[in-house]
């Protein structure tokens, strides 16, 4: 089958870091989907796993964690899905990605595809999606329909985790939504998707908040913790929460949190099935109930490019584009060429 894969760590712009390769069908476990990929997105963990890339055997690493396809085939102990049913998953980090024509993954981390959606907008979503729902209700707990009068500030929101934190929090609960950008289109596209307000992280975020008078009770930092870590406990409500998905360049000194009770909370989307823990299938819950809030046009596709067909030199373009620092939304790859 065919494959794109990252032999060893290099450099974007170095037209080794990311080659077409062919690989050996994988065959299915007993609780694996055997899934024909229609189509993948790319995230910022695809660029972090490639800065590493190589297997520890040395063999080539096929990277890529968001996919929409059809299932080909199931393992024996497979019961939620069969073969025909069209799906979206984020996959698993211990597992071969899914820049590959056909990839194995367990049914309890995959829900049914939109079926308003077309592939690359369904490939759009899983990752992003599971991370901001993890983060919005699990980290931060949010009351879902509650937290009415409260503020929700998330750092970093035209990204891909951003785009559906918004939507999340403006149409599943009571929150005021702040977002930070910093450029006009970014801006723009927070408010388009449900943002009350925006504000400049280019400027210090608590004098942005004092401006307009709030001090949110929930703040998900999405991006550059270490440089908005002191403003962020400086505004937090007394008794707030933050949540993190980043890698802080330098830790955060949690002890600004103490005076006020604050909480910090991780969100890392993979410790389900990286750890195999015992609720694994809430991923394939909330798959399937975010499929049914986007028929139901609640929630939309946060696509906003599609790169062309799934190939190492659009593959090595869509990095290219995350690395600049300058996405809004999500990059999408459909169909593999020839």
């Amino acid at each position: 089958m065919k494959a794109i894969a990252a032999p060893r760590p290099l450099p974007i712009d170095d037209p080794q870091s990311l080659i077409d390769i062919d690989l050996p069908e994988p065959q299915p476990g007993p609780r694996d989907l055997l899934v024909e990929v229609r189509a993948v997105s790319v995230n910022p963990v695809d660029t972090k796993v490639r800065a590493n890339a190589a297997l520890p055997d040395g063999s080539p690493r096929v990277l890529g964690w968001d996919a929409a396809g059809v299932v080909r085939a199931v393992g024996a102990e497979v019961t939620l899905f069969r073969p025909g049913d069209e799906v979206w998953y984020a996959g698993d980090l211990t597992r071969p990605g899914s820049n590959a024509e056909l990839q194995c993954v367990d049914e309890r981390i995959v829900g049914r595809k939109p079926a308003s959606l077309g592939w690359a907008a369904a490939a759009a979503l899983p990752l992003t999606a599971i991370t901001a729902w993890e983060l919005l209700f699990d980290r931060l707990q949010v009351p879902r329909g509650g937290a009415d009068g409260e503020a929700l500030l998330i750092v970093g929101a035209a990204g891909g985790v951003g785009s559906v934190l918004i939507q999340l929090a403006r149409q599943l609960t009571g929150l005021r939504v702040i977002a930070t950008a910093s450029r006009p289109e970014s801006a723009a596209w927070c408010r388009e998707l449900g943002a009350h307000d925006v504000v400049d992280h280019r400027q210090p975020l608590d004098a942005e908040l004092a401006r307009l008078g709030v001090a949110p009770r929930y703040i998900a930092s999405l991006t550059q913790t270490e440089r908005h870590f002191a403003a962020l406990a400086a505004a937090v409500a007394p008794q707030g929460r933050i949540a993190l998905i980043d890698d802080p360049a330098t830790p955060p000194d949690i002890r600004l949190l103490k005076r006020k009770s604050v909480s910090l909370h991780w969100e890392f989307m993979y410790t389900r099935s990286m750890f195999q823990t015992a609720d694994m299938a809430a991923q394939h819950r909330l798959l399937d109930e975010l499929a049914g809030l986007v028929d139901a046009g609640v929630i939309r596709s946060t696509l906003t490019a599609s790169v062309g067909v799934i190939d190492a030199a659009n593959l090595r373009a869509a990095h290219r584009q995350l690395e600049s620092g300058s996405s809004i939304g999500k990059r999408v790859l459909e169909s593999f060429g020839g």
